[in-house]
């Protein structure tokens, strides 16, 4: 695909720096952000370990100081008493058996599935449609549970899940350009100190090889990976 004139500017402006130090690679970033929309911030992982292995995978949850700035669609999959706390919680959709036939239908309009266990029966058949997309509700990112008002309130509140790619890579959202530096900062540091929290404990040699941040339609940023480890330590 053919980039355009301000693209190319962006990736030889940036091509020509090294890594840089967190404050100055988000001050880039921002700077880059030059769509006529409110690009998100992106950050991409490079890790040393071995995803082919069971004990060397990454897959978790996190709850952002500030949030995604994303307004999140909600569905709950539920029944009884839940359905009024699901509700009452503000999710978008919430029903049962009616909703599972929609999807079945080809209905997709959310961003994040949440069940209560005792659903999971009918949900599973849903695999194949909501699988691929990144939608199924899974036990591992808490959107399987009978504390529904708190999954609903998590994801309202800017819950992102990570995981390892096939070739130890792992992205996520950390914001939107329009975010002040230091909210992006702070969002940056959490997601760093839960990978590091979360570091499989067969992984061996240098865990964070690279961190790259970038916007939308931006060029990758090479981050310093030494100013990250010192800044969640403070």
């Amino acid at each position: 695909m053919k980039k355009s004139k301000r693209v190319r500017e962006l990736i030889g402006k940036v091509g020509s720096l090294g890594p840089q130090e967190i404050d100055d690679a988000i001050a880039l970033a921002k700077e880059s952000a030059t769509a006529k929309f409110d690009e998100t911030v992106e950050v991409a992982f490079r890790l040393g370990i071995d995803p082919k292995r069971s004990d060397q995978q990454l897959r978790g949850t996190i709850v952002l100081p500030h949030g995604t700035g994303r307004t999140v669609r909600i569905l709950v999959l539920a029944k009884g008493e839940k359905v009024k706390e699901a509700e009452e919680a503000g999710a978008d959709h919430v029903g049962a058996e009616e909703y599972i036939e929609k999807i079945k239908a080809g209905w997709l309009d959310f961003d994040t599935a949440i069940a209560t266990p005792d659903m999971m029966k009918d949900v599973g058949k849903l695999g194949k449609i909501l699988g691929p997309r990144g939608l199924m509700p899974n036990p591992k990112t808490g959107t399987v549970t009978f504390d529904i008002g708190k999954a609903v309130g998590d994801a309202k509140a800017g819950k992102i899940e990570y995981r390892t790619d096939k070739t130890a890579n792992v992205h996520a959202g950390i914001g939107k350009a329009s975010f002040d530096a230091d909210k992006l900062r702070e969002n940056l540091v959490e997601l760093v100190r839960e990978i590091v929290r979360e570091k499989p404990a067969a992984a061996k040699g240098q865990y964070i090889k690279s961190v790259t941040i970038s916007t939308t339609m931006g060029p990758g940023i090479d981050l310093n990976v030494s100013s990250l480890t010192d800044a969640v330590k403070r």
